[in-house]
C-alpha cells in the first residue's frame, strides 16, 4: 500500500494517493513541469501558478491528486 505523498507550496498543498491513481496520465501530460515522473519528488509545486496547478487537478479522474487551499499568514486564501 502507498503512503499519501503531500507538496507544499505557498497557501496551497498538493496531495496524491498513490492507491487511488488509475495512471491516465493527465497530469503529466498537461503540466509536465509540474508533474514530472522521472523526478524523486515528482510534484514540483513552483513549476507553475497555483491556478494552472489546481485548474490540472482538477482533471484527475481518479481523485488521486488533491488541491487544498491554506490559510496564509495574513488569515487570506493564497
Amino acid at each position: 500500500m502507498g503512503r499519501l505523498q503531500t507538496y507544499e507550496g505557498k497557501g496551497f498543498a498538493v496531495t496524491f494517493d498513490p492507491d487511488v491513481c488509475t495512471h491516465s496520465a493527465n497530469c503529466v501530460t498537461g503540466l509536465p513541469a509540474v508533474f514530472d515522473v522521472s523526478r524523486k519528488r515528482w510534484v514540483d509545486v513552483d513549476a507553475a501558478s497555483v491556478e494552472a496547478i489546481d485548474a490540472q487537478i482538477g482533471r484527475c479522474p481518479s481523485g488521486a491528486l488533491q488541491f487544498v487551499r491554506r490559510e496564509t499568514a495574513e488569515g487570506t486564501n493564497g
